[in-house]
Parts: C-alpha cells; structure tokens; sequence
C-alpha cells in the first residue's frame, strides 16, 4: 500500500529504451521465455537460485504472471520483459522488486540476460529505462542492486548506470544451492546521470 499520498503509477507501458523495450509479461510469451530459459540455462546457473523443477512448464509460467499482475496490484514489485525492438525477440527480464513507501521509496533491482544476447548492450539500455520510470513515474528515491563478487559484467553494468557501491553482504543470498556474499549497489534519484560515453 502506497502511504503519504505517494501513489504508484503503472501505465504509459511499454517502457522504452534505446532500441529495446520493456513490458509485464503475458502468457503469449510462454514459448519464446521457456525456449530462452532452457538455451540459456548453463550460462544463468551460476547466477541465480536452484531453479524448481517445473520452472520452464507452462503451468509454472502461468503462475509467475499471475503472481507478477498480484505483485504490481498491491505495488509489490514491477516485472518486465524485455524485448529488442527492431524485431519483438525477448532477450530477457528485469525486476523493480521488493518495493518500499513511506519513508524509504526504494526498491531493488534484479535482471537475468538470455545468453545470446549477452554483452551486446541490451540490459544497460533496459536499466536506464527501468530507471527512468523508477524515479520518474514511480517517485523512487533509491534503487538497490546486489551481484556476486564474481560477476563482472553485473557489476561493470551498475557502475555504467551510476550505481554506487556501498557495501558487502555476507552470506547474502542463496545462489545456484549455496549461501553467497554479495557486493551492494545503490542509485538515488539525486545521482547525476552517467554520460553516454560511459555507456
């Protein structure tokens, strides 16, 4: 629930970006998330928790967008796919998830990357526009991320975007089975936005 009047804005979807686009996810995306998921999984594993077992079934699928249109009724989290625009291809997802009113107006951002397209820039310009509506529409004053020390490229792409490094986390998250540190990045919505040349 929004508090001190701060009311959440979902609309003016998609999101748009520099040659990408974001939106929630529908069942019409089940063939193309799953066939992406699944050619993508050895190059996600070491970056995510232990997939269920049922995870790519379209019955698991449709609950995840029944539960991402719950979690944005109740201003929860804000989830999107994220598509190329020059041909409509997903190539992967982003999440303003655990969001927080009142006095803190954060949320944490989270994002995976289909392998093929991996590298080639997608997922910077999706976060800035995720950002752009974060802190423009949505009224968030931080954003929070967190990565594996080990992963470069995330860490590489919240720097890019203006994210800060403020700390690290012990034992923080459950990663492929195993409790794992983490580094932790913040944006705020007072941050200068990072020139293009350091995109």
């Amino acid at each position: 629930m929004a508090l001190f009047g701060l009311v959440p804005a979902y609309r003016d979807l998609p999101l748009r970006g520099d040659g990408v686009y974001l939106r929630s996810s529908e069942m019409r995306d089940f063939v193309a998330w799953a066939s992406l998921r699944e050619r993508s999984r050895a190059f996600l594993t070491p970056w995510e928790p232990t997939w269920p077992s049922d995870d790519l079934t379209r019955a698991s699928f449709r609950y995840r967008v029944r539960r991402h249109a719950e979690e944005i009724a109740r201003d929860e989290a804000y989830s999107f796919f994220v598509f190329r625009e020059a041909d409509d291809v997903l190539v992967g997802g982003l999440t303003l998830g655990h969001v927080r009113r009142g006095v803190s107006q954060a949320a944490t951002l989270g994002y995976w990357m289909g392998e093929p397209y991996a590298g080639k820039g997608y997922m910077s310009r999706a976060v800035r526009a995720a950002l752009d509506y974060a802190f423009s529409r949505q009224r968030l004053h931080r954003v929070e991320a967190a990565c594996l020390p080990s992963n470069a490229a995330s860490i590489r792409l919240l720097e890019r975007n203006g994210f800060h490094q403020e700390g690290f986390a012990r034992a923080y998250l459950n990663i492929n089975g195993q409790w794992r540190d983490h580094l932790l990045f913040a944006r705020l919505d007072s941050d200068p936005s990072p020139t293009r040349r350091s995109l």
